[in-house]
């Protein structure tokens, strides 16, 4: 019994680094990025979302797991957040100056930047109320969380997606 325990114990020790790395995720940005390269429309823009989650899920026996599905869909929508954060700092950069060229003309109602910022700040409650509406539909179970970061992505995507088309230039 003893000489098993230890040769239990040493196998182990050989094969927990390939238990720890087969539980890992493999994600990669690039279906997104390709698919949004040759998208020219907010609807071809929508289809690249899930693209990256959807391989990664693919990519190993981990993805597949529901902690594994739920780290992929978390990995996409940090891309797709790092794109949103991005458009919204550059068009509040182009709300501050075009604010500021019609600075004193009466028929300027409402500031471009003060309405953009006012837009995002009540889309963050909307997106979490939204998505805690989503994780409740899952009624406590483990699919709920993976509905919540199915959620996150979705919503985050969109908004991206929204705000890269929202002010054309001229």
């Amino acid at each position: 019994m003893t000489v098993f325990r230890l040769g239990l114990a040493a196998a182990l020790m050989v094969a927990g680094p390939v238990f720890a790395q087969d539980e890992q995720v493999r994600y990669s940005d690039a279906p997104i990025a390709n698919c949004l390269a040759a998208a020219e429309t907010p609807e071809a823009m929508r289809a690249c979302v899930g693209l990256a989650a959807a391989q990664c899920v693919d990519a190993s026996d981990y993805g597949s797991t529901t902690i594994g599905m739920m780290e992929c869909a978390e990995k996409e929508t940090a891309f797709w957040d790092g794109r949103l954060n991005e458009t919204y700092k550059a068009m509040m950069a182009r709300a501050k100056k075009a604010d500021a060229m019609n600075e004193g003309d009466p028929r300027i109602v409402e500031k471009i930047a003060d309405s953009l910022r006012d837009m995002q700040r009540a889309w963050i409650p909307y997106r979490d109320a939204t998505c805690t509406f989503a994780y409740s539909t899952g009624m406590g179970g483990t699919i709920a969380q993976t509905i919540t970061s199915n959620c996150q992505l979705d919503m985050t995507a969109e908004q991206y997606i929204y705000l890269e088309g929202a002010w054309p230039s001229y």
